[in-house]
């Protein structure tokens, strides 16, 4: 017997947990929750620490990878991507910030009715239970736990007095009226522990809430359509296939690269595309998996021996394993940073009306999202271009919906970003050389170059000023983006 429901959600992420919980809070209304990982439940997800066990592998990560760049010499980029209840809220940064106001008013302007950012607002204040802030930004009450970090670090007071003396605005909210300066970030945790989508929307009810059925390690592998209409889905759990049915909606929430995936094996694309494959079409709808939009992050490295940074070196592993017992003990400490403790949104230029680059400053050497760790303790500072004029692709490799590799087209606008990086060279100076953050003692050590101590120290110089993407010079960029999607 095929069960049936009100509403299928195909995907546990953020989106798909939010829309089942809220559905699911009317007792009238059934619905049903298909995820293709785990429940997420653990300590390796709960514990901020843990965070580099699945980011830089495979432990509730998809870890897709790119096809070969061609706008990055042929480098294949590696896309982490949370598997699992909760998504990529389960195994990322857990940095709090909603975007800027004028993306969500200009998709308005597009035509998409209901996402201005007055639109939203609302809905941004009842998901959030904000323990420090409140007013007419914040929430209180809500499912999503938002805080400070625990960590107790000094180096967010180091950072904070050398951006004043650097003469840089103090943010002390990125998601209020304006955004632009330099600040730390508030985390989605509660109590020194990750708080993912999942925990919030979704955990507390599985048990409790008779009209909601959570099915996990159920892969998706077509949508049921009668005609054009969309009636249910076929899924893979362990041996077995199985079929669900909607009576209302199907409700498709799989991020960036799986919805459009789950979309053209189910006949719902490219009609010729789909052809290539022997997939009969469905609907004839040549948007899906196009438009993608990524970000280029350049990433700053210094090795340090101060003792505020993580890493593998003796006195490293020492803190590691004392951080790991006050964790235990307090749910404090090191083991609660999210690594990405402080960052901020900057200009590349004066006339820009909104900031196009956004900084995190990590608190230990982040080498290709951790996966080529060194020896050595340091820090990093990640520079992303925030709204890239580079579009790419996702189309399918394999009609095998369990096929781990999906194709995955990034393009790079070489002209537009290659000048964008270019302007943050020009000007010097900037926090990593005001007397106050020569207590974290920095010693470069990437990217590398010809003459890597006086040009990266300029690097590094400009990488905390209003002129943040100018590095000099630009082929060091077109060889140093990382590639990530944010959903």
């Amino acid at each position: 017997m095929t069960d049936t429901f009100d509403f299928v959600v195909v995907g546990g992420g953020s989106g798909g947990c939010a829309v089942a919980s809220r559905l699911s809070e009317d007792p009238g209304t059934s619905v049903a929750l298909l995820e293709a990982g785990g429940e997420c439940n653990n300590w390796v997800v709960t514990s901020p620490g843990a965070m580099i066990l699945m980011i830089a592998g495979k432990v509730n990560n998809w870890a897709f990878d790119t096809v070969p760049q061609a706008g990055l010499n042929g480098r294949i980029g590696y896309q982490p991507r949370g598997k699992g209840l909760g998504g990529s809220s389960a195994i990322t940064a857990m940095v709090y910030i909603r975007g800027h106001r004028s993306d969500y008013d200009q998709w308005a302007s597009l035509g998409n009715t209901g996402w201005s950012y007055a639109d939203v607002l609302p809905y941004f204040k009842r998901s959030e239970d904000n323990s420090e802030l409140d007013g007419e930004y914040h929430g209180k009450g809500g499912p999503l736990h938002v805080t400070g970090l625990r960590s107790d670090n000094p180096v967010r007071d180091i950072y904070l007095q050398a951006a004043r003396e650097a003469q840089f605005r103090i943010r002390e909210d990125f998601n209020a009226e304006e955004q632009e300066g330099l600040g730390t970030y508030q985390v989605t945790q509660n109590n020194g522990e990750r708080w993912s989508a999942a925990r919030g929307y979704i955990h507390p009810f599985m048990a409790t809430r008779a009209n909601l059925r959570v099915e996990t390690q159920a892969q998706a592998t077509r949508i049921l359509f009668e005609g054009k209409r969309a009636v249910g889905v076929e899924y893979r759990q362990g041996k077995n296939v199985r079929q669900i049915r909607a009576r209302r909606e199907v409700i498709l929430s799989s991020g960036a690269f799986q919805s459009p995936q789950l979309l053209m094996l189910s006949g719902v694309g490219d009609g010729a595309a789909l052809a290539k494959h022997g997939i009969a079409t469905t609907h004839h709808l040549p948007g899906v998996g196009q438009n993608l939009q990524d970000h280029p992050d350049f990433v700053f490295g210094f090795t340090s021996d101060a003792p505020y940074f993580a890493g593998l070196s003796f006195a490293g592993i020492a803190r590691i394993f004392k951080g790991i017992a006050q964790y235990r003990r307090e749910r404090r400490g090191p083991m609660t940073s999210n690594i990405a403790e402080c960052g901020g949104f900057l200009k590349t230029r004066p006339d820009l009306e909104v900031p196009d680059i956004q900084l995190h400053f990590c608190m230990a050497m982040v080498n290709d999202h951790g996966r080529k760790p060194r020896w050595g303790t340091g820090f990093s500072c990640h520079v992303c271009l925030l709204r890239p004029k580079s579009r790419g692709s996702v189309w399918l490799q394999s009609t095998d919906p369990m096929r781990r590799r999906r194709s995955i087209r990034t393009s790079s606008a070489k002209m537009p970003i290659s000048m964008s990086w270019s302007r943050a060279s020009r000007r010097p100076g900037g926090c990593l050389t005001r007397p106050r953050s020569k207590r974290c003692r920095p010693r470069t050590c990437s990217p590398k170059a010809s003459k890597p101590t006086k040009i990266f120290a300029k690097f590094c110089a400009s990488a905390l000023t209003p002129s943040i993407i100018r590095s000099a010079p630009a082929r060091w960029a077109s060889m140093r983006w990382r590639w990530s999607i944010r959903s």
